[in-house]
């Protein structure tokens, strides 16, 4: 089948998980607005963080999608598996900056928001084998060497995602500044490839 229809319908995925964020942004009122806005720091970090790094997962999966020829149901269903992850971020998103907030519970909900992107970064690693895995049927025009070098440059993240978890029991806040890290990182390995030559992300 044609990757159209699979394409569209991520798109659409996409732009809901990057707007609900910015839902769960709460609109000051009363008197003392410059403190309460100080006082949402961890809500303003929390968004702008998720909103880029949702956005670097899009533009990633454009470069996976683009390299196919066409789709199988194995690549509709665990791209299906993909995007449960990516709609799923505002929820922890919205959890750890309220808990940064208040100060309760904030290791927890920084457990829940690492956990988040490993379970993301897990579910494209699967979706990337399984395209290299049946290039021919898929009619990707990837050599060996090619996907090697493509998965060696975009699988780092998987480990570094685990290390977050990790650190979570011991910073929350500094779950934010990893995850704006490896943002960045993705950003900057994605702008080096040719545009003849789009890459996937384990983003």
């Amino acid at each position: 089948m044609t990757t159209n229809r699979l394409e569209a319908f991520s798109d659409g995925v996409f732009a809901i998980a990057i707007t609900l964020l910015v839902l769960e942004l709460n609109v000051p009122a009363g008197d003392h607005l410059w403190q309460q806005l100080k006082d949402e720091w961890p809500s303003f970090a929390a968004f702008f963080v998720s909103f880029w790094v949702i956005g670097i997962i899009w533009v990633n999966h454009h470069g996976v999608l683009d390299h196919l020829g066409r789709a199988d149901r194995g690549v509709l269903y665990l791209n299906l598996l993909l995007l449960l992850t990516v709609i799923f971020i505002p929820f922890p998103t919205a959890l750890l900056a309220e808990h940064l907030k208040s100060g309760e519970d904030e290791t927890l909900a920084a457990v829940v928001y690492s956990g988040a992107f490993v379970a993301m970064s897990v579910a494209y690693g699967i979706l990337w084998t399984y395209i290299t895995h049946r290039r021919e049927r898929l009619g990707v025009r990837l050599t060996d060497d090619e996907v090697r070098r493509i998965s060696r440059r975009f699988m780092v993240g998987n480990p570094v995602y685990v290390i977050q978890l990790i650190v979570a029991f011991v910073s929350p806040a500094l779950v934010l500044v990893i995850n704006a890290a490896l943002a960045v990182y993705y950003m900057v390995v994605g702008m080096q490839e040719p545009e003849a030559d789009t890459e996937p992300g384990d983003q």
